[in-house]
């Protein structure tokens, strides 16, 4: 391992190329000079492995170059791949990224705000759980799936939509009784409006549903407990289940393994976010779709757009659905082929 001295600084740069100092910072702030001198101090530079310490030349032009990312964590798959592509996306416009990670807490995420305001950020985006959070208004600042005000603007997907395609996927697959399920925090955000667009598809049709929206200091088990409490002589009596996220969905498959039921023989799961496992590129469940690419992608152009006093405070994007093996997709397509 090769252990570097002392950094070399713009006198060195200056001393090796022999010009003054001065000649030196204007070449390194992109200011004219004669291209001999300019040819003397990059070749010094080079020579010597100078580079600009881009923070701290920032830190006097208020160009730092730097946005902040608050996510509540990135063990869960949904946070990582939504990071993950935030990152990229600012990295192409020549950015770097500040990460922070707040675990849900609402005191964390206050602390976080402090701290990234106090590393003259250009930007936050974030994904938080505090209604009550401060936000200096010199800063652009962007949230995802929580409207805040209409000076905030919150980027998110079709979550009602989202919720009206799960119910009425269910039900062209055959279910007739249905069932959504939602943990999570209690802190109303742009998610809740899964349950909202599921409730109203169901009711438009006349489809007989249940809601449990349960928060998450209740835990799992009046999930278990109910449906336990709903099989009657062994068959469910809900056969089409809706899933807030995939995470969730996935857990409720093992709950009705354990209580002796087939997915999807007898109870089909439609989970929401199209996560992948990243071991086979298969989806975890069938589920509808985030598009997490365009989500970046959105919340990066509106955080960057200069006007923002006519930026939109909700943009919502569209979802999709994708089979993913606890549905009925092929049996159906069966029966429309004939092959049934």
């Amino acid at each position: 391992m090769k252990i570097k001295g002392t950094s070399p600084t713009m006198k060195d740069v200056a001393r090796e190329a022999g010009v003054a100092l001065g000649t030196v910072s204007k070449v390194m702030n992109n200011i004219p000079v004669g291209e001999e001198y300019r040819l003397k101090v990059e070749a010094a530079a080079k020579k010597l492995g100078y580079r600009v310490n881009s923070y701290a030349k920032g830190l006097k032009t208020n160009h730092t170059g730097i946005v902040a990312l608050i996510i509540p964590s990135v063990r869960h798959p949904f946070f990582g791949i939504l990071t993950d592509h935030l990152c990229r996306v600012l990295m192409k416009r020549g950015y770097r990224t500040l990460l922070a990670t707040t675990e849900s807490d609402m005191e964390m995420e206050n602390k976080c705000i402090r701290l990234v305001q106090q590393h003259k950020v250009e930007g936050i985006i974030a994904l938080t759980y505090n209604p009550d959070i401060e936000i200096d208004e010199d800063i652009p600042f962007v949230s995802i799936d929580r409207f805040y005000t209409n000076r905030v603007p919150c980027v998110a997907s079709d979550n009602f939509g989202g919720g009206q395609l799960a119910a009425a996927k269910l039900s062209e697959l055959g279910a007739e009784k249905l069932l959504f399920l939602r943990i999570g925090s209690s802190v109303i955000g742009e998610p809740d409006k899964r349950e909202a667009g599921f409730k109203a598809w169901c009711q438009n049709h006349k489809i007989p549903h249940h809601v449990i929206h349960l928060n998450d200091e209740d835990g799992f088990k009046p999930f278990y407990d109910f449906l336990e409490n709903h099989i009657i002589e062994g068959k469910p009596e809900y056969d089409g289940i809706f899933c807030s996220t995939d995470q969730l969905a996935v857990n409720i498959l093992r709950v009705l393994e354990q209580l002796g039921l087939k997915v999807p023989e007898d109870v089909q799961i439609i989970g929401f976010d199209g996560l992948l496992n990243y071991i086979d590129y298969k989806p975890y469940c069938s589920s509808i779709v985030q598009p997490v690419e365009k989500i970046a992608e959105t919340a990066v152009e509106i955080l960057f757009n200069e006007d923002r006093s006519k930026l939109p405070a909700l943009t919502c994007l569209p979802v999709s659905y994708r089979p993913g093996g606890t549905t009925g997709d092929r049996d159906m397509e069966k029966k429309k082929n004939g092959e049934v």
